[in-house]
């Protein structure tokens, strides 16, 4: 098995497939939050709810610091968009080859002759 190093845009779909952080991104949307006020929503125990927002921060989906004693997070969107280009990326490739097909297909089809 070859020794693979994940990119950049490879831990933010890693980030982006667990429900749980797609939730707290969302949230982040909306402003900056406490890593309380992020978590109340979920049944789970702060470490584990902790190791969520440690793989959003590895992606750099999410931003924290901290002031005093409460940590706020912040949504790091520029990500985001690197992934959207890749998907419209990928889409335009794969609609281009598609197309082909499609007149490859069409031009096998017998043409009517009135």
């Amino acid at each position: 098995m070859p020794n693979y190093e994940p990119s950049d845009l490879d831990n933010v779909f890693q980030a982006l497939a667990d429900p749980t952080r797609r939730a707290v991104l969302q949230k982040l949307t909306e402003g900056p939050a406490s890593v309380s006020e992020l978590a109340k929503p979920f049944e789970m125990a702060l470490p584990s709810f902790m190791q969520h927002l440690s793989v959003l921060e590895e992606s750099g989906l999410v931003k924290s610091k901290k002031e005093g004693r409460v940590r706020t997070c912040e949504a790091q969107l520029k990500r985001l968009s690197e992934a959207e280009e890749w998907i419209a990326h990928q889409r335009a490739v794969w609609e281009g080859r598609l197309d082909r097909l499609d007149a490859y297909l069409q031009s096998l089809q017998p043409t009517d002759k009135k």
